[in-house]
């Protein structure tokens, strides 16, 4: 609570100095600030201001910010600046910066920053457009250090001073032949602690992990992860370096994914705008589909009952546990769900983990059925005060879902990855509704056989 009071007071500080005019007093506030905070801040400024604002930034702080906007407010205040206001942003924005927000920003605007864009800068925005959305070429930068084997370290060192200020990372080097086949690379720490004279080729590291142009992102985001680099090579199917993803580009689809899959485990259609900017429409369209979807998909549930009708007219107090058997369901299966998505979202286990899989969750789904049933039981004679044989039906009913229902919750994620859908699509809500049919139908063929329905 404390610190959104001093954010709100910042905020008004930086209004009152805006609308009193003194430019000089906000500059010098700005030039200290960090430019994701300058981002925040611009977000709760009208736009005139905010244009205002962007004005005094330094001109490298003024790229940084801009990256870190959101994309509505980028657009705003594309469409404000001169062409040479335009040009000074995108001359200090890195190349997979720019293309990330050319991928935002509608046709019109889209013409306008290329054109202001230098010819060497607009031919390396287009190569990488040209990469699949989901592919690791579409999220590398061109910005990286080369270094040759016949460098030496001091040589190596002189390189990067007088092409580092272009680079996005500096902190490792890669090491290509002539025919820019990607030979092996070399960090910074090792150079400098290397003697003047010694080569390049006995420092750097020969196996290099790296990626292939179409290698899916969120794999590109597993081996960084894996082998904590902060930044991976990205190579053609020639094995020739043409890119390079960076750890802030990598943190990016990490969020891009998770959010994605949260969305679609809650069956909503993901979007990209965050949730205050995404009007009542939009969130309606994202959520409708799958809500009549898995309306329609409920009828089977109520099809199972009307068709029992007879045997719950015979027993009455069968009705009363039918949601407690329900949600017991789709909570175990849910939990299996989540935990093989996860999984194999990080690469842990993949289908031909299946049996495994599988085993595991079957021996999990015992233990918690007989736990589960053994607790219901005895709720049912003390306290619903129920007959024996109506808590021994509801208790092997309890007990039979959770088996079905987690051995579900395992598979159907597995499944999906195998035939190539996304596995978070079956997560709850799905599993949910399966389950659902399930246990009613072991519900009543129980119930009929015990009870002589």
């Amino acid at each position: 609570m404390a610190q959104n009071n001093l954010t709100a007071s910042f905020e008004e500080s930086i209004r009152a100095l805006l609308a009193g005019k003194k430019y000089a007093a906000l500059r010098e506030v700005l030039r200290v600030m960090n430019a994701a905070d300058i981002a925040a801040l611009f977000d709760n400024l009208e736009c005139q201001g905010a244009a205002v604002l962007f004005r005094l930034l330094p001109k490298e702080l003024a790229a940084e910010t801009f990256v870190d906007m959101d994309g509505e407010l980028q657009e705003q205040l594309i469409r404000g600046f001169s062409d040479m206001e335009l040009k000074a942003v995108v001359d200090e924005l890195y190349v997979d910066d720019a293309v990330d927000l050319i991928e935002e920003m509608p046709a019109n605007v889209v013409q306008r920053i290329l054109r202001q864009a230098d010819p060497e800068t607009r031919r390396e925005i287009n190569r990488i457009l040209q990469y699949p959305p989901d592919s690791a070429g579409s999220i590398m930068t061109t910005e990286y250090i080369i270094l040759r084997t016949g460098m030496t370290a001091a040589q190596a060192i002189d390189h990067i001073r007088q092409t580092g200020t272009d680079s996005e990372t500096i902190y490792t080097a890669y090491v290509t032949g002539p025919d820019r086949k990607l030979l092996g690379s070399v960090s910074l720490r090792a150079l400098l602690l290397a003697k003047p004279q010694e080569l390049v080729e006995t420092l750097m590291q020969d196996h290099v992990i790296s990626a292939v142009t179409g290698e899916d992102k969120e794999a590109v985001t597993v081996l960084m992860d894996k082998y904590d680099l902060y930044a991976l090579p990205v190579v053609d199917e020639e094995s020739r370096l043409v890119g390079i993803v960076t750890i802030d580009d990598a943190v990016d689809v990490l969020r891009e994914e998770a959010t994605e899959d949260i969305e679609k485990m809650a069956a909503i259609t993901p979007g990209e705008k965050p949730y205050l900017k995404t009007s009542v429409l939009q969130i309606f369209k994202a959520r409708i589909p799958w809500l009549l979807l898995m309306m329609i998909s409920a009828t089977f549930t109520g099809m199972i009952i009307t068709s029992f009708e007879s045997a719950l007219a015979a027993q009455v107090a069968l009705t009363a546990f039918i949601p407690m058997l329900m949600d017991t369901g789709g909570n175990s299966g849910s939990q299996a769900s989540v935990t093989v998505i996860r999984g194999l979202s990080l690469g842990e286990i993949g289908f031909s983990d299946y049996l495994r899989v599988l085993w595991k969750e079957a021996r999990v789904s015992v233990l918690c059925a007989v736990a589960l049933a053994a607790v219901g039981f005895a709720k049912m004679l003390l306290i619903d005060r129920v007959s024996v044989t109506i808590a021994a039906v509801v208790c092997i009913t309890l007990a039979l879902t959770v088996v079905c229902a987690k051995c579900v919750g395992c598979s159907l994620p597995m499944l999906a990855k195998r035939i190539g859908f996304d596995p978070a699509v079956m997560a709850s809500p799905f599993i949910t509704t399966i389950v659902d049919a399930f246990s009613l139908v072991i519900y009543f063929t129980v119930a009929t056989a015990l009870l002589h329905l």
